[in-house]
């Protein structure tokens, strides 16, 4: 039997946080929180309206704080923004809560999943590419920081990722 309270997924956007998510949550039997959902219905804008109005500043404190009381939480699979291990504070919140999954994902691979996407704002830009690739650069490491695990994401789907994850658990395998 899996003996874990939360699983928290990190990772770049497009990487299927929240559709493991989703999956993983109805395999363990756990509750299923999405960060930025959260955020968007607590606020009762978007994500990109939060940019606009209060700037990434602005919106990295909502979201630090949020993190801050969903893994208070027990028995629930969280689904953070691609950004939230900037925090410092997040990233040993997160470690000391929970077991946290990094849903590794390439460059390519990403570009794909968000493609039709307008609703992240930090791609609203002439060459999306070049960001996703200086935010890797930069986040890659505040990932592997705070994984428990590693799970690659490219071209799989999400139950085999799921099963992935939970086998792993299971077995308490690290990163």
């Amino acid at each position: 039997m899996l003996n874990v309270d939360n699983v928290f997924l990190v990772g770049p956007m497009g990487s299927g946080k929240s559709a493991v998510g989703r999956q993983l949550a109805r395999e363990l039997g756990l509750w299923f929180v999405d960060s930025d959902a959260e955020l968007e219905a607590r606020t009762g804008v978007d994500i990109p309206t939060i940019f606009e109005t209060e700037g990434e500043p602005g919106f990295r404190a909502r979201e630090r704080d949020l993190i801050d009381e969903l893994t208070r939480r027990t028995d629930v699979v969280l689904a953070t923004g691609g950004g939230a291990v900037i925090d410092p504070d997040t990233r040993g919140r997160l470690r000391a809560r929970g077991r946290v999954v990094y849903l590794r994902t390439s460059v390519d691979q990403q570009l794909a999943r968000t493609r039709r996407s307008n609703h992240r704002p930090l791609l609203r830009t002439a060459d999306p590419r070049a960001t996703l690739e200086r935010l890797m650069q930069q986040r890659v490491p505040l990932y592997e920081e705070v994984a428990d695990l590693v799970v690659e994401t490219d071209g799989r789907k999400v139950r085999t990722v799921s099963a992935e994850i939970i086998r792993r658990l299971a077995a308490g395998r690290d990163a």
